[in-house]
């Protein structure tokens, strides 16, 4: 199921090594990094302002590179000096354990490493060429990444320290920056002239729906990627059960990624992104409200499949169709820095704040957060795109 795709030309194990190690490393970082930041005696607020740091870097750094890639035409070597970089930076988290080094180290390291993903998927994007509903089969091997980082490391903290995580993390940036130095550039061909500006672009009603649609989301995203653990300790849960839990809703992410080239033309991208929003919706309200019933938080994260896999597999399409030719690159970096960065900081941020009023309160701020996603999508975005 998993050994190709049969589309002659196109690098998969290569290209896939990528994405496994890739979100591997997130899902070290993503479950586990508050709680490494509150062992070494960092409070609410301070581990907010990390993880809005760590999205943070968003904004800026996938738009620098996005414009240096689409002018140099170098994108994959650019990659992998961010990740070489990336890699190096990180290396400081070894020494230090305060909250300011902490913090610069932060910045410095994720500037190169939230650069890269968007530059690669632009890169997945011009080898699969006309085939790119099928970046799905691809990207999957990041979520088997996620899945195997997460399961394996949950089970892991509850018998060693979880100091333990950087030394792993430290590990997983090494193996990325090694994935990129495999993976050689795209054919020139497979990327098409286009002379229209981006911006001009960017300030389409249906391009802005879309950003206004998916920074909502990605807001509501801030409270999970940073308190979700924390949040079920909370509720007794052991970090096994937290790792699984995690995992449970990768995998059905995995599962989507696997059928979504057929659900996609059949369904409409604008249909699937709308659904994806509502359900999320859903997901944020059965946490905030349900999260010592295991059956419904178990249902809450198999949504995770739309959440992140519908969602996602609908925006890069999107983005493909909005920016094209040689703007393909800044569409995904604005994609990147505008949801993940912008969107993912400012939801991390407010969750810190919001964490020591009441931490059911973050999860119905981001169920509301969504939710007008949602209707942006379907009052603006509906009737604007070409299916």
């Amino acid at each position: 199921m998993f050994s190709s795709i049969g589309i002659a030309g196109v690098p998969y194990w290569r290209l896939s090594a990528f994405y496994f190690f890739y979100f591997a490393l997130v899902g070290a970082l993503s479950p586990f990094l508050g709680l490494y930041l509150a062992d070494i005696g960092l409070t609410a607020y301070a581990i907010g302002l990390v993880n809005a740091v760590l999205m943070g870097t968003k904004i800026l750094a996938p738009n620098l590179w996005g414009w240096l890639c689409d002018h140099t035409g170098k994108r994959l070597g650019i990659i992998t000096l961010g990740s070489f970089f990336a890699f190096v930076a990180f290396s400081g988290l070894f020494f230090y354990h305060s909250l300011l080094p902490i913090l610069l180290i932060t910045f410095v390291y994720s500037f190169f490493w939230n650069a890269i993903l968007s530059q690669f998927d632009t890169v997945t994007i011009q080898y699969l060429k006309n085939n790119s509903h099928r970046y799905s089969h691809v990207r999957v091997w990041g979520s088997i990444g996620f899945i195997f980082s997460v399961a394996l490391l949950g089970v892991a903290f509850d018998y060693y320290t979880i100091a333990y995580l950087i030394p792993i993390a430290w590990i997983l940036l090494l193996l990325i920056w090694l994935s990129c130095v495999s993976v050689k550039e795209p054919p020139a061909c497979s990327v098409e002239d286009n002379h229209v500006h981006w911006l001009s672009l960017f300030k389409r009603p249906a391009v802005i729906a879309f950003f206004v649609a998916v920074f909502f989301l990605q807001f509501s995203f801030g409270a999970y990627y940073t308190f979700f653990s924390l949040y079920l300790e909370s509720y007794d849960y052991s970090r096994t059960a937290i790792g699984l839990l995690w995992a449970l809703g990768v995998l059905a992410e995995v599962i989507v990624f696997l059928v979504i080239h057929r659900m996609m033309p059949k369904l409409g991208v604008v249909n699937l992104l709308f659904w994806s929003l509502l359900l999320t919706s859903l997901r944020w309200v059965i946490i905030a409200f349900f999260a010592d019933n295991i059956s419904l938080i178990i249902f809450a994260q198999c949504i995770h499949a739309l959440s992140f896999g519908g969602a996602h597999a609908a925006s890069i399409e999107l983005i493909r169709r909005f920016f094209k030719g040689k703007n393909a690159g800044q569409g995904n970096a604005l994609y990147s820095s505008i949801t993940f960065g912008l969107g993912g900081a400012m939801g991390a941020f407010s969750s810190g704040l919001l964490w020591g009023v009441n931490p059911q309160l973050l999860f119905v701020v981001s169920a509301a957060a969504v939710f007008i996603a949602a209707l942006v999508v379907w009052l603006w975005l509906r009737n604007a795109v070409v299916e």
